[in-house]
């Protein structure tokens, strides 16, 4: 077996984690995937409200835990992962966001 032809049996026998929808998104995460809920079939955008491209690890962290999957491939830009809602992703917006503790005051 070659060196690539090695590196390409490595890279199929691995598998991709998946979290089941287990934790919280963090808030970028949560701003992303909420968008999908108001678009036909839970479609999440690949830019954000400033027109800036979505981070490709706020994507990937949300493949990871279950929250989205792929929508289609893209011929015109294969590079570019369109993705959609799970039922886990709609499951972790429903959980309250994470939120700071408050500061403390002196009294």
């Amino acid at each position: 077996m070659t060196g690539a032809s090695m590196a390409g049996a490595a890279t199929s026998k691995r598998k991709t984690v998946k979290h089941s929808g287990l934790g919280r998104p963090s808030a970028p995460q949560r701003r992303w995937l909420e968008r999908g809920l108001t678009q036909a079939g839970g479609k999440l955008p690949l830019f954000d409200d400033q027109g800036r491209r979505v981070d490709g690890r706020i994507i990937r962290l949300c493949l990871e835990r279950g929250w989205v999957e792929p929508w289609f491939a893209n011929p015109l830009k294969p590079n570019w992962l369109i993705c959609k809602l799970t039922d886990a992703g709609r499951a972790a917006l429903a959980r309250p966001a994470r939120s700071r503790k408050p500061a403390l005051t002196p009294e």
